[in-house]
């Protein structure tokens, strides 16, 4: 038999990673993006981590989500870096670039992500793995203390799993939860307000690490269970990574085995995303649904045009943002990860970064589509451009600007899937709004496949209750021309269509619409 070459031992494991079958990826790999052959930023991740492990070989990331042929990237794989190995704890340390501007923002800088659990709770378990995951994780038992003239970094060398039993929640109207789509008794909604109302006490005490779990009672059989996190320790990808290992560990304990983790590699031999400070709006937070033959319609427009469902929803919504701005390219922030190395992809740290992706409004329908996807590489490629220049420098972290975009979107659906099963519990995933946010104005895609779900968060200073409840029914009208339009069709005329001439998409509070840039 004869050997496989590097590159199709990679094209095999694109092909598992990706869902597909390996022949029929290796005839398109040849003459298609990755990105254009249904790859997505967790599919990336995922592939890069495995080329790393399995093959002892690097893919870079930009390059992966870049417009170059899949088999070009592969073939362009070089041998992976070792591991970066742990660092002793103890001592104190200088604070990462980011942190500082992160700390500066106080509690409106704390994000949940919660799991609504069904099935019979083992406490026990569920204490035993907290604890070894923090000692896995360098970020989970970080604390802030004073360092020379200002603060830096304490990382524990021992730090217990931090679990707060919130009182239990009775289901009575509160403010609206992420996830609340229909009026009427949330119990989660009331749990994510008590504990908004509680984070001093349950994440934010002095010199301990601004991270928690907090579990509240919903019912008989079911549980909230929330990952409390300041941003100056992690962020969006990290918290999906806690879950993952979370749940995979409790299923291994109630099962009597150990919770089986490793040590992580340490925040320094990371490096994490360096940003301007952002500015901070108090936001409010619309959830709405979209049925589910929208969501088959928007699938098979991805499929068409070779792009994952995130670019045609992200591209409705720059058509929604471009349609009176007469700009050739709408900028949109995004938040990419950015991880210097394949190992570090498992690492709990702040490693995402806010870019502005251009999105250029032209072309035909699908050519505009996988315009919107190569504009995720780009802005990748812009992000190692900066991290290659700063070690050039001498610099131990990049230094990447802030998006300048005041509109942001995210596809969190890619982080976790809306369900999850293990050891006997069902987890159903939740994105707690605590009522601030980075933008004037973000669309969120909360989860897909299952029930799809999506949000947008506005800042009222800006943009008017009755507005943003205009603007959701826009991103609806737009995204259903956008997936009726013919893979032909000029995307002049989806502009043109997407509502009443002259009407801004964001009738602001005062007079002076919502800039783009």
């Amino acid at each position: 038999m004869p050997t496989r070459t590097p590159s199709e031992a990679l094209l095999d494991l694109a092909a598992d990673v990706m869902g597909l079958d390996a022949r029929t990826l290796a005839a398109r790999a040849a003459g298609s993006p990755f990105i254009t052959l249904g790859g997505t930023f967790d599919r990336a991740a995922r592939l890069r981590l495995r080329a790393g492990e399995a093959l002892g070989l690097g893919v870079e990331l930009d390059q992966l989500m870049g417009p170059a042929p899949l088999a070009d990237v592969l073939d362009r794989a070089v041998p992976a870096a070792p591991p970066p190995l742990p660092r002793p704890s103890s001592a104190r340390r200088p604070l990462l670039p980011g942190q500082r501007a992160a700390l500066g923002a106080g509690e409106s800088a704390y994000r949940v992500l919660s799991a609504e659990l069904s099935g019979p709770l083992d406490v026990t378990a569920l204490r035993t793995v907290l604890d070894a995951l923090c000692d896995r994780h360098e970020g989970l038992r970080t604390a802030f203390a004073p360092y020379g003239d200002g603060v830096g970094r304490h990382v524990l060398d021992r730090h217990p799993g931090p679990l707060a039993e919130l009182p239990d929640t009775d289901p009575v109207a509160g403010p609206v939860a992420a996830d609340a789509v229909a009026a009427g008794p949330d119990p989660v909604a009331a749990a994510h307000s008590r504990l908004a109302a509680e984070l001093r006490r349950v994440a934010g005490q002095p010199g301990r690490p601004p991270v928690a779990f907090a579990l509240a009672a919903l019912g008989p059989g079911r549980h909230l269970l929330s990952f409390v996190h300041h941003e100056a320790v992690a962020d969006g990808f990290s918290a999906a990574l806690v879950w993952r290992e979370l749940l995979a560990g409790y299923e291994r304990v109630v099962r009597g085995s150990a919770p089986g983790y490793a040590a992580a590699p340490g925040l320094d031999a990371v490096g994490t995303a360096s940003e301007a400070p952002s500015p901070r709006f108090r936001t409010e937070r619309l959830a709405f649904a979209l049925d589910d033959s929208l969501r088959d319609a928007v699938d098979a427009t991805a499929r068409r045009a070779g792009v994952p469902h995130s670019c045609v929803l992200l591209a409705a919504w720059a058509l929604v943002l471009g349609r009176d701005s007469g700009a050739d390219a709408v900028p949109v922030g995004v938040e990419l990860p950015r991880h210097p190395g394949a190992a570090p992809v498992r690492a709990v740290a702040a490693c995402g970064a806010r870019v502005s992706a251009a999105c250029e409004l032209e072309g035909t329908t699908d050519y505009f589509l996988r315009g919107v996807a190569c504009a995720f590489g780009e802005a990748l490629g812009r992000l190692r451009e900066e991290t290659s220049g700063a070690r050039e420098r001498g610099t131990a972290h990049a230094l990447a600007p802030a998006s300048p975009a005041p509109v942001l979107f995210a596809a969190r659906d890619e982080w976790l899937p809306a369900r999850a099963s293990y050891g006997g519990l069902t987890a159903r995933f939740h994105h707690a709004h605590l009522g601030t946010g980075p933008a004037q104005a973000a669309l969120t895609v909360l989860r897909w496949r299952d029930d799809p779900l999506l949000c947008l968060d506005f800042a009222p200073a800006v943009i008017r209750r009755a507005a943003a409840v205009r603007l959701v029914a826009e991103v609806r009208h737009v995204l259903r021309a956008l997936v009726r339009a013919r893979a032909w069709a000029p995307v002049d005329d989806l502009l043109a269509r997407s509502g009443a001439p002259g009407t801004a998409p964001f009738p602001a509070a005062g007079t002076v619409p919502l800039p783009l840039c």
